[in-house]
């Protein structure tokens, strides 16, 4: 699914489900030693993921550790983000002299929890906009596509700029027919290129019971 959203110079994986045992290097089982078994799988799983796409693009296989903030810790020379949720895995990478920055996320196509989490991490035009879009396409979980979307913005955001954004911290607009949405930086950003990042675009993709938003910068 993510290779419909994601451009050629970014390589992808991603299984459905997890296999009875991960494989995984000493390393990243030290991380996960203490975690439940569902928890060591989709961590083993999803990092499989990021080396096959790595080693697409002739990156040499090796752990893939967490750092302070539980962001991967990629191999010099290259970005990507990953993603897990219910009996899904996925990881897209790509060479950091092609692309600046990805972001990835996947989520059940269901509705948010309750409108209690909505108002966290919707601004009021975004709630406007999602009545909107619901009444206009009743099929679609708007509520979930926009908290995937925001959760794009912060994977690529974060290697950027080292720093947390919050979801009040970014406006984001979807696009219902060419399954876009752009994400206005309500704060500063980083420089790149010379000028300040204003903003992400991304796309998104409703499939197999699952909503699935990806961001993707060339350089």
């Amino acid at each position: 699914m993510i290779g419909k959203l994601l451009p050629p110079p970014v390589a992808v994986c991603e299984v459905f489900g997890d296999p009875p045992v991960s494989e995984m290097y000493p390393e990243e089982r030290a991380v996960v030693a203490n975690a439940v078994p569902e928890r060591q799988r989709e961590f083993g799983t999803v990092r499989a993921c990021a080396r096959k796409a790595l080693e697409e693009l002739g990156f040499a296989p090796g752990p893939i550790l967490p750092g302070a903030s539980r962001a991967p810790q990629w191999p010099p020379g290259a970005v990507g983000a990953m993603t897990h949720c219910q009996g899904y895995r996925a990881a897209a990478v790509a060479r950091a002299a092609d692309v600046l920055t990805i972001g990835l996320d996947a989520e059940p196509h269901l509705p948010l929890p309750d409108e209690g989490v909505l108002g966290l991490v919707t601004l009021p035009e975004e709630r406007t906009a999602l009545e909107r879009l619901g009444a206009l396409r009743p099929e679609v979980c708007w509520d979930r596509l926009l908290f995937s979307a925001k959760e794009s913005v912060y994977k690529a955001w974060y290697p950027l700029t080292g720093r947390w954004l919050d979801f009040e911290e970014a406006a984001l607009t979807i696009d219902p027919d060419d399954a876009t949405f752009h994400a206005r930086l309500v704060v500063d950003g980083p420089v790149v290129g010379g000028r300040p990042l204003t903003g992400f675009d991304g796309r998104w993709l409703v499939e197999s019971g699952l909503v699935v938003t990806a961001i993707a910068i060339a350089h």
